[in-house]
């Protein structure tokens, strides 16, 4: 099947949307929409459910914090353009660079629910287990997304964030992030968001924290 975006419905994100100062916020605005991927002609699409907000100055749980290096690089540069990199040297992790030029603020996607190309997504996974796309590891091989579309542009027509024409108000939830006990003081931080009683997230919120 194949899906078309009528972008009279469902809008690509501005650049407005990206270039605002507060990344905190802008994590908690990505909660609920959609983000497409479009690779080797084919069209896959997912509801953000989960993700965590990384602030390029003074948080020791990011990239970026006091330091610019060839992989961060693209961080610096201007909001609404992606962020891949790889942990473990497995994992292709995706984020959304926020903020404006020289900040290197970004917002790790953490999880979708996915939405279109549920096959597409379970043969490049090779599973057919309901979670297609619950962590920011398996979610990037879900849309096929890796470290070779670092810096391409969010508005363009790769890979996009769009808006729910349809979305209903939710409920923010908020935790500690994930994986970033390194960062001592940082580490505690209410910066990972999650749509309270999303089963496709890949870590519940045990309870409500203020965000």
């Amino acid at each position: 099947m194949v899906f078309e975006i009528n972008t009279s419905v469902y809008e690509k994100l501005p650049r407005s949307f990206y270039i605002r100062e507060d990344v905190v916020e802008i994590a908690k605005d990505l909660l609920g929409k959609y983000l497409v991927t479009e690779i080797d002609g084919v069209l896959t699409a997912g509801k953000i459910v989960e993700t965590e907000a990384y602030c390029g100055r003074g948080d020791k749980a990011c990239h970026a914090n006091e330091k610019r290096t060839p992989r961060t690089e693209v961080m610096y540069g201007e909001g609404g353009q992606a962020y891949v990199y790889l942990c473990y040297g497995i994992h292709h992790l995706f984020n959304v660079v926020t903020n404006v030029k020289d900040r290197a603020d970004a917002v790790l996607i953490r999880a979708l629910e996915p939405v279109i190309g549920e096959d597409t997504m379970a043969h490049r996974r090779k599973q057919t287990k309901a979670k297609l796309a619950s962590g920011p590891g398996t979610l990037s091989q879900a849309m096929g997304i890796t470290t070779r579309l670092t810096g391409v542009d969010l508005l363009g027509d790769q890979i996009w964030i769009a808006e729910d024409p349809n979305r209903e108000k939710i409920e923010i939830l908020a935790d500690t992030r994930i994986g970033v006990e390194y960062a001592e003081e940082d580490a505690l931080r209410l910066w990972r968001f999650v749509i309270a009683g999303n089963k496709f997230v890949s870590k519940a919120v045990k309870e409500k924290k203020s965000g």
